[in-house]
């Protein structure tokens, strides 16, 4: 009865060996995937669907702006800016802490969450960024609005003042936001249109204070506060004023 028990034993604790191994070299191709900041189509396969929903809405539904900089990008990669996923990473241990949940310790002091979905060990976060990533989305998604809902106030309030052309697109240049209130330099651009040129037709700056009110979560502008004529606004440079304003119409045009 004694050799039988240690038999089951035996057997037990040599399937659970062959089940650590097998996670350890599922998390080591993982490491593979570490991270897809292009999110192409086959990482689908190795990421949780959440994850990968995530990383592929950082990467191909929000607006690239090179004015901007883009935090995600620096989740990912190492001290010399060279994704993981091109650097060796070793897997220093695997530790389950559920049926379906796991957690990998990679070298360089990295962590990678591991999720079981449909029998299939998945990459489910890494180093703790999904949580940034979820926040940088809702931020954007947050700045989209407001850019949205002060250009719809200036192309109805503000652009009829000037000599108009085929339409309208504004540049917004904001420097300072509360929850009611939005301080900026605001233009307005008229543009004619020529097979792929535009051309200018009138514009003006309008800095100042937008003042906001939220209906059902969506913000409008409800009364805008010029800044007063002088010699002491603060200097806006012209490179940077020009390159937000073709970011801006560029993804006029994409929308």
């Amino acid at each position: 009865m004694q050799r039988i028990f240690l038999v089951v034993i035996l057997a037990v604790m040599l399937a659970a060996c062959r089940h650590e191994q097998c996670l350890e070299q599922r998390a080591a191709d993982l490491c593979k995937y570490i991270p897809d900041c292009a999110a192409l189509e086959k990482s689908r396969d190795y990421l949780t669907p959440d994850f990968y929903a995530i990383l592929d809405t950082m990467c191909h539904q929000l607006p690239e702006h090179e004015v901007m900089d883009h935090q995600y990008n620096h989740w990912f990669v190492t001290d010399d800016d060279s994704p993981l996923a091109d650097s060796p990473c070793e897997v220093l241990s695997v530790t389950q802490q559920d049926a379906t949940h796991a957690e990998a310790a990679l070298s360089e002091n990295h962590l990678m969450a591991l999720e079981r979905v449909d029998g299939q060990w998945l990459m489910a976060d890494f180093d703790g960024h999904k949580a940034d990533a979820v926040r940088y989305i809702a931020n954007t998604r947050k700045e989209q609005a407001l850019r949205a809902a002060i250009s719809d106030y200036m192309i109805r309030k503000i652009a009829p003042a000037y000599p108009q052309g085929e339409l309208c697109v504004p540049c917004l240049m904001m420097t300072e936001e509360t929850d009611t209130c939005v301080w900026g330099d605001f233009w307005v651009y008229w543009y004619e249109t020529a097979g792929d040129t535009f051309r200018i037709v009138s514009g003006g700056c309008h800095p100042g204070k937008m003042s906001l009110r939220y209906e059902d979560g969506k913000p409008h502008v409800v009364r805008f506060e010029p800044a007063k004529d002088g010699t002491r606004f603060m200097d806006v440079r012209e490179d940077v004023r020009e390159a937000v304003r073709r970011e801006q119409l560029q993804e006029f045009f994409r929308k």
